[in-house]
């Protein structure tokens, strides 16, 4: 290591150090108000891989967060607000008003602060475990007189299924019968005097507080997916030490992400986007429950449509978070191959109903690139063997269900035989390079698209080099070498197939051999692979430097922008800008060299896309001309893929 790099590794060390969670208030904006219970299109805050929410109230006259926000198969909110605290004093209420400067969502924590006639109140939110989330209201008299107040919880249930029953020093609240309940229980020797009305409640006791003294009160919200969750006695946990293991937490998860990032914590646009997608991913992690075996990261818990886990955002999800978190990143891999099928196949998308998962498809094969990358990170041997085989088998089972010549080029497919499965298997459900493909039978339950496709077999082919590097780090030599031996026939066959001199690109092509001649992302995933030459590369650099196919005011969008279908509105993958394929991109720009082109696409990115900079979300997709932030906010392949850029960028 020479003098220079010797100083910038001191540097960034020391800046990873520095990282602390307080650096990053309110990366995003998580004030709401509920007025449907079913809109789940907001941005709010969950941890530890919970499955409830909370958020930071927009009415700066209360003193309380908006929520929960219950999960399952979809989310609801329960309340606007199931806690929110007043304060009487001789019978009059104090008007609580909120302190902005002091009201933040941090990184793993909400933090609201009010104040009145002498009384301020800080309340501060965090989740104890995935179960349970901890509030801690602190109640300081700054005047020198001692004060006796009435404190006074107060909540309603929104959804009109839910039951409320007290408890002792707490609250039961029940949905669906008693299948999803939350429990809430106050900490504190002296009993909360607990009335209902309905479906509202009040929570009352009275308190003396002595001249320029303060009181602790601690009150947990738990919410359990079914009863065997719930345990025989619900323990109040220790407020101080939760709230210290919380921060250290969080401070941890900072200082391993920065040891990743090459810049730093100074630079607040890069930071700040950083904290800003570890928290997107962080929100979206749910732990094991019902037939969801494994901890696991949503695409979106802000869209109804994507509760349950999906296998290439899980492969891609988990490279991000194994640069702070290894231990759910290699989660995030389990929970797939949990359902790992017989003959190899991973479905498509799992759910804590597992009759709901999708068995009709599996995704583009990215499960070997996540193992790989979370070994790298945490070193963990045990479990890069635990997944060779059944990589080896998901690997093998494409061959056996999706090559319907045997030429060892493989196509897209379905188990059912319908053509919008085996486009969902592309992960491009209506690319145009599709639109005029059809089915055929490869065997009972297996069936393929008539037309082999470019970044499948590149995909298979970066999937056979890692499996060789895996065998050779587990000391199988033999597999190894057949792997790497395997790879080489690919990349001659994916160059040879695919690539049209004519127009320097990559093309699907049919059957029968005539290519598709849509410009598509699939041109350059052989770049990211290293499947294509030199010559090759340059060929598709070159259009994506071309302002008029995909060099946009965001770039490179995933359809050729002067192509007749080109519609980024409603266009899903006929149009919008994808991180994971914009990604792609540059990793392979770089690979073959081209770094300032590189460099200055992401800066396009970076400048343009809606969320990169301020408080907004990160979205599912982007308009290449306007910027706008299109379909699900707060996406998760979207945050790990920002991560990956960030920590590729110099």
């Amino acid at each position: 290591m020479n003098k220079f790099k010797w100083i910038v590794g001191l540097l960034l060390a020391y800046s990873s150090a520095q990282a602390q969670r307080q650096q990053f208030p309110d990366v995003l904006d998580v004030r709401y108000a509920v007025k449907d219970t079913g809109n789940v299109t907001a941005t709010f805050f969950s941890d530890q891989g919970a499955w409830h929410a909370y958020a930071l109230p927009v009415n700066r006259q209360v003193t309380g967060f908006t929520g929960p926000l219950l999960m399952d198969m979809k989310g609801e909110w329960l309340s606007d607000m199931m806690a929110r605290l007043r304060i009487y004093e001789e019978g009059r209420e104090l008007l609580l008003q909120q302190t902005d400067t002091a009201t933040r969502y941090y990184p793993g924590m909400l933090q609201l602060v009010s104040s009145a006639e002498g009384i301020q109140v800080q309340l501060q939110l965090v989740f104890s475990d995935n179960r349970q989330a901890m509030l801690q209201a602190l109640v300081h008299n700054t005047q020198p007189r001692h004060r006796q107040l009435t404190l006074q919880w107060e909540g309603s249930a929104a959804l009109k299924r839910a039951v409320l029953h007290p408890q002792e020093n707490g609250l039961q609240v029940t949905i669906n019968g008693t299948a999803q309940q939350l429990q809430i229980r106050y900490g504190a020797a002296q009993p909360w005097q607990i009335t209902l009305a309905g479906n509202s409640y009040k929570a009352v006791k009275t308190v003396t507080i002595p001249a320029n003294g303060h009181i602790l009160e601690t009150q947990t919200q738990s919410y359990y997916l079914e009863n065997k969750e719930v345990p025989a006695t619900i323990t109040m946990p220790d407020a101080a030490r939760t709230l210290a293991a919380n921060e250290q937490r969080w401070n941890g998860y900072l200082q391993r992400l920065w040891q990743r990032m090459p810049f730093p914590v100074s630079d607040t646009l890069r930071s700040r986007l950083a904290v800003k997608s570890m928290v997107t991913l962080i929100t979206n992690w749910r732990s094991a429950a019902r037939q969801l075996l494994h901890d696991g990261v949503f695409p979106s818990a802000s869209y109804q449509g994507f509760y349950g886990f999906w296998s290439w955002d899980s492969w891609k999800q988990a490279v991000a978070l194994a640069y702070f978190e290894p231990a759910l990143a290699a989660s995030n891999i389990r929970t797939l191959f949990a359902y790992q099928q017989p003959d190899g196949m991973i479905p498509d998308c799992i759910y804590t109903d597992s009759s709901e998962n999708n068995h009709r498809d599996t995704k583009p094969p990215l499960a070997a690139w996540a193992v790989w990358e979370v070994f790298k990170t945490a070193g963990d041997t045990a479990f890069l063997r635990s997944m060779y085989d059944p990589l080896c088998r998901y690997h093998e089972w494409w061959y056996k269900d999706r090559d319907h010549d045997g030429n060892g080029l493989c196509e897209y497919g379905a188990t059912d035989g319908t053509r919008i499965a085996a486009a969902w298997e592309s992960g491009m459900d209506n690319a145009v390079r599709f639109d005029k493909a059809a089915m055929l039978q490869n065997h009972p339950g297996a069936w393929s698209l008539n037309q082999e496709s470019v970044d499948l077999n590149s995909y298979l082919y970066k999937e056979k080099m890692i499996l060789a590097q895996i065998a050779r780090q587990l000391g199988l030599r033999k597999a190894a070498q057949q792997w790497q031996q395997q790879a080489v026939v690919l990349k001659k066959k994916t160059n040879q197939a695919f690539y049209d001199a004519t127009t320097a690109y990559y093309y699907d092509r049919t059957l029968a051999g005539n290519l598709i001649r849509v410009k598509g992302p699939e041109a350059w995933i052989p770049l990211w692979a290293g499947i294509a030459t030199k010559e090759q590369a340059a060929g598709v650099t070159k259009q994506l430097k071309d302002t008029a196919v995909f060099n946009t005011l965001v770039p490179l969008p995933v359809l050729d922008a002067s192509e007749k279908a080109f519609d980024p509105q409603r266009g899903y993958w006929r149009g919008p800008v994808w991180l994971d394929q914009f990604y792609f991109a540059i990793a392979g720009l770089q690979t073959y060299g081209a770094h300032q082109q590189a460099v200055a696409l992401s800066t396009k990115l970076w400048q343009h896309a809606e969320g990169m900079q301020g408080k907004r979300p990160l979205y599912e997709n982007y308009h290449p001309h306007t910027g706008k932030g299109l379909n699900a906010p707060n996406f998760s392949w979207t945050a790990a893929h920002v991560l990956m850029l960030l920590a590729a960028q110099q």
